[in-house]
């Protein structure tokens, strides 16, 4: 029996077509799912708390800085964006260029850090601890659990930047720009849940 001509394109169309894969390590994501756990369960906490004590969180809220948490927000959004252009440019060969994106990138973390320290500086100074109020308990550890992480994304993007000058990644080798991308991602996605709740949520 013959086999119909378009079979056998659409056989040899399938046997062409490139292998969905998860891009970057399998421990990154694990890692990413546990850390995103951990947050949740901060997230959840802090939702509990505040149900018991609308009147309370939300006059405490009052004391944040909403035009620094805007800002953070913007670069952490805009470093995101580096990222991907950095890791684009890896995926075409030209790992001059995407060096540049993460020099670009690594500028708005740090600019992130920056504003975080000052705003930090103020509420110490105002007196604001993790026992002055339940929100402040709250929004010291959960700011700050999430500010070791940019820390930590920072100290990534300079690897990666490095990895880069040295030409170590390439579109054969994607592996650890990939993954280091993929963590900077989970922590803009974390700021991105944190600053409506803590700062701007009524």
């Amino acid at each position: 029996m013959n086999t119909p001509a378009y079979t056998l394109d659409a056989r040899a169309a399938d046997a062409t077509a490139p292998t969905p894969h998860l891009p970057g390590d399998l421990a990154i994501w694990i890692f990413i799912l546990a850390e995103l756990l951990a947050f949740g369960v901060f997230l959840v906490a802090y939702a509990f708390a505040r149900s018991g004590d609308v009147a309370g969180f939300d006059a405490r809220q009052l004391g944040l800085d909403r035009d620094a948490g805007a800002i953070n927000t913007v670069l952490l959004l805009t470093s995101s964006f580096f990222v991907v252009r950095a890791t684009q440019a890896v995926a075409a060969g030209a790992c001059a260029r995407a060096s540049g994106w993460l020099v670009g990138a690594i500028g708005c973390g740090l600019g992130f850090v920056v504003i975080k320290v000052f705003e930090y500086a103020e509420k110490f100074g105002a007196g604001v601890t993790l026992s002055s109020s339940t929100f402040d308990m709250f929004y010291l550890s959960l700011t700050f659990f999430h500010f070791m992480h940019v820390l930590l994304g920072l100290v990534i993007l300079a690897a990666l930047w490095l990895g880069t000058r040295q030409r170590r990644y390439g579109p054969d080798n994607m592996n650890g720009i990939e993954s280091g991308a993929a963590y900077w991602h989970m922590v803009d996605l974390v700021w991105l849940i944190l600053f409506p709740l803590v700062y701007v949520m009524r």
